[in-house]
């Protein structure tokens, strides 16, 4: 089969959806290599991330034809012709969208991450709900096979759309392979000591570990507010872009003068998240809502335990041995951290139990659930 992929994020994106678009198409090219892999883009951000991505074998960098005067609506409104030349069998639209041009005869999928503009419309400017909306709207309508990454995302497609449910086929995602490997004791705290994360003698530092954009959905003001009843020998260190919720954050540590417990990191390579994540000796994500939420299954590959909240589909994400508190609950919060850093028992259970939870997100596994999803396409036509 030729199989055709928005490729925006893939080539653009070093976080988030990048990485989700980039190792799926990797390990379909690489469970999968008597396919060819058509990588959709109107242009490519100089990485050697995503420099490495597109040599891999079988898949292939797509730009629109010279002289194409509106590059940006290309993959939206001009990319037919280019389908139509590569005799695409299937387009996958990978965030939320697909062209308004697809040939007829090649399938179209679509990946639906979330309707979270949706459900929290407070948290989006109006004019991007809109535009989410109206694109979301367009694929769930017309796309042939709708990949939701977890139930409640489904749900939420249902709800919102009153999209056939046999329509939607839920189809979990994992994470990069290099979450997967811990590492050398010496190669982690290296990388630890990059970032201030290990004392003078070398012994790493105790800490707490958040991954995500500081918006309001991320909720990282939970934590903030639930560190001063947590043990003092740990600090909290995250890991994202700041948006302008980090002024709210940022008050509140001033107020609660913890400016000596936190310790935030920005434009951390990939490539060093491993380590930090393997560093922590917990991972709290109390976000108020996620369509899936991938760190989660990075920090329990990293051996890691999760304390996450509920209301969203973390709980799919975390599986029954993560512990899951109130989004608005920092007593609730301090209660869990502080149980299972003075259990050794609990911390060991944890981690345990979450290796075994993972192995329904095994990569071989996912990507023969998407393959056999793609030739039903093709052999019930």
């Amino acid at each position: 089969m030729k199989i055709g992929f928005d490729g925006k994020r893939a080539a653009n994106n070093l976080t988030g959806l990048g990485n989700y678009s980039r190792s799926l198409i990797e390990q379909l090219a690489g469970y999968f290599p008597e396919n060819t892999y058509f990588v959709y883009t109107p242009k490519i951000k100089s990485s050697g991330q995503i420099g490495a991505f597109f040599k891999l074998p079988g898949i292939h960098l797509c730009l629109p034809p010279s002289g194409t005067l509106l590059k940006a609506l290309w993959r939206s409104i001009g990319i037919g012709r280019q389908l139509i030349k590569d005799n695409i069998d299937i387009y996958h639209g990978l965030s939320n969208e697909i062209p308004l041009q697809i040939p007829i005869g090649t399938k179209k999928v679509v990946t639906i991450h979330d309707l979270i503009y949706l459900r929290f419309p407070q948290h989006y400017r109006w004019t991007d709900r809109l535009i989410y909306n109206i694109k979301s709207k367009y694929a769930c309508r017309h796309a042939d096979l709708i990949i939701a990454i977890s139930e409640r995302t489904k749900e939420d497609i249902i709800h919102y759309y009153q999209t056939p449910a046999d329509k939607i086929k839920v189809l979990y995602q994992s994470c990069d392979d290099s979450f997967k490997t811990l590492l050398p004791t010496d190669e982690r705290n290296a990388i630890l000591s990059k970032y201030s994360l290990t004392k003078p003698s070398g012994e790493p530092v105790k800490y707490f570990l958040n991954v995500g954009t500081i918006e309001a959905r991320k909720n990282l003001l939970l934590i903030i507010r639930a560190l001063p009843k947590i043990d003092t020998a740990y600090k909290l260190v995250v890991v994202g872009k700041k948006q302008a919720y980090a002024v709210q954050v940022a008050e509140e540590i001033s107020k609660l003068q913890l400016h000596d417990r936190i310790i935030f990191l920005e434009n951390i390579p990939f490539t060093d998240l491993p380590a930090i994540y393997q560093g922590a000796a917990l991972f709290i994500y109390p976000s108020f809502y996620e369509g899936f939420g991938i760190p989660v299954i990075e920090a329990m590959y990293s051996g890691t335990p999760v304390i996450a909240a509920t209301g969203s589909c973390l709980e799919e994400a975390g599986g029954p041995d993560s512990i899951y508190i109130s989004p608005d609950d920092p007593e609730a919060l301090a209660e869990a951290a502080n149980k299972v850093i003075q259990s050794a028992e609990l911390t060991s259970q944890m981690i345990s139990a979450g290796f075994k939870y993972l192995e329904k997100f095994n990569t071989a596994g996912l990507s023969s659930q998407l393959m056999f999803a793609y030739r039903d396409l093709i052999y019930k036509s």
